[in-house]
């Protein structure tokens, strides 16, 4: 049974439980709800989240185990005759996902029918033909053992379905029958329906906190078999950065600094544009507009928030690009091509703008108009109420917003791929074409490329650094936020 028709199932079956439940209350009740302890709707409430939320839980952790324990029963169906001298067990393994993904999609488009997937042979037909014309590209020809395992993927995956269907319906009608048996008109059903809240906000705090866990050990596992094949030293101080795909790193220099200074570069050219007419536009509006020109402005502002990046990207390329080159880069000498690190980063900054602006204007209105009036109060006048009150007041919430923006920064691509070109070196010519570590990632990762080799696995050795980065940045703005919040609360 497809997923979400399962889902619906059990919200049917909750459906059930939160009738069932308010009827019994009320029955055991003689129709007068005084006698209950609770209100009618909380004995619904509880026969409903009794018999949906266990039966959820169960799937969402059913469908976490599943992929691991088919893979550990696949993989062994794999010789290692079938694995190429430079290939792995984990590369020929996703090739079998592949090829169940296409004979999958080759079902659902009617062209081969479950009987006859059980009949393919590699002798008589071409696999990787087949499953091309569904868009499943393969790296090499398939082997009889690789098609055996993906078949034995597709029964394992299937036969896993059913009896997933069967225990999470059996958890959802225990769940209901359990719910409807105890409830009664001295039953605590707002207690109980509050524990439950109560509990899936846990789980859900929880749930994101294993979730940055997950993310930072995936980059760490690999980023150490990165560093397993290449020297730290290299990486971490190297002042070249040039990935040679020819043979298992050997001829590649992979040094992070130029793709960290083209990062931070690009970042800081677009702060600057950004924090200035974000942090002035957000008090403005906040201090100074009226109203009218309030409610008309911050929405035009904040439509600079919903073009995607894309559309900077090609905005960068077409036109500020060309327009630097010919007023600035090329009348000073400074450069002739479009693609800088100041095209990149004047578009990245105007990208930036609302996230700078709409924060820092709510940051501005929070602060307590007490504090205003006691300045006004002192003779102290508009603008030095806004520079010596206001905004020290406002500052954690404004370095939040920059913050933010930084963030944004750092992590943004197409942009930089459209503004700012592929180059990685080391150069204080803001008009000279450079690169980031995003870019980097995504090239890295990018065609078919041996995923166990120094020049796939540098690409998590990058986010990892971005991360620490990400993290270094947290921890200053924490400690900014903390210092001048002990001082004007």
């Amino acid at each position: 049974m497809p997923l979400l028709w399962l889902l619906l199932l059990i919200l049917a079956i909750a459906g059930v439980g939160y009738l069932l439940g308010r009827n019994r209350a009320l029955s055991s009740a003689g129709g007068e709800i005084r006698k209950l302890h609770s209100l009618p709707s909380y004995y619904g409430y509880n026969g409903a989240l009794v018999t949906a939320v266990p039966a959820i839980i169960f799937m969402m952790i059913w469908l976490l185990i599943q992929p691991i324990l088919i893979e550990n029963r696949t993989v062994i169906l794999i010789p290692d005759d079938a694995i190429a001298e430079d290939s792995t067990r984990d590369l020929v393994m996703s090739d079998v996902r592949r090829i169940a993904e296409g004979l999958d999609r080759l079902i659902a488009e009617g062209a081969l029918s479950a009987t006859e997937i059980g009949d393919l042979r590699t002798e008589t037909t071409d696999i990787r033909e087949m499953l091309g014309e569904v868009g499943v590209a393969l790296g090499a020809e398939v082997q009889p053992a690789v098609l055996n395992a993906a078949l034995s993927y597709r029964a394992l995956r299937a036969t896993s379905s059913m009896w997933m269907t069967i225990c999470v319906i059996g958890v959802a009608v225990l769940g209901l029958a359990m719910a409807v048996t105890r409830t009664n008109a001295t039953f605590r059903a707002r207690n109980s329906v509050e524990a439950v809240i109560l509990t899936l906000l846990m789980l859900a705090s929880t749930l994101a906190i294993l979730t940055t866990l997950g993310i930072v050990l995936s980059m760490l596992f690999e980023a150490r078999n990165f560093f397993n094949q290449y020297p730290w030293q290299d990486f971490f101080f190297g002042l070249t950065w040039a990935p040679s795909f020819s043979g298992r790193g050997g001829g590649s220099e992979l040094g992070i600094i130029p793709l960290l200074w083209g990062t931070l570069y690009v970042s800081l050219i677009a702060l600057l544009v950004a924090v200035p007419i974000g942090l002035f536009a957000a008090i403005y509006l906040s201090e100074y507009a009226g109203p009218k020109m309030r409610a008309f402005a911050k929405p035009l502002i904040e439509i600079l928030a919903g073009i995607p990046t894309i559309v900077y990207g090609l905005f960068a390329l077409i036109t500020v690009g060309p327009l630097l080159r010919d007023y600035f880069a090329e009348p000073f000498g400074l450069g002739n091509g479009s693609s800088s690190v100041m095209t990149a980063g004047v578009v990245m900054g105007i990208m930036l703008i609302p996230f700078v602006s709409s924060l820092s204007d709510d940051i501005i209105n929070a602060v307590p108009q007490s504090l205003r009036d006691g300045s006004f109060g002192l003779g102290a006048t508009h603008s030095e109420t806004i520079r010596q009150v206001v905004i020290p007041a406002a500052l954690p919430g404004i370095v939040g917003a920059v913050l933010l923006a930084a963030s944004r920064a750092i992590g943004e691509t197409m942009i930089v791929v459209l503004g700012a070109g592929a180059a990685a070196k080391l150069d204080l010519n803001p008009f000279e074409a450079m690169t980031t570590v995003t870019v980097k990632i995504v090239s890295q990762l990018t065609g078919d490329t041996d995923f166990s080799s120094p020049e796939t696995l540098v690409a998590f050795a990058l986010g990892l650094t971005l991360f620490a980065i990400t993290l270094g940045l947290n921890i200053l703005a924490l400690y900014i936020v903390r210092k001048y919040r002990e001082q004007y609360e």
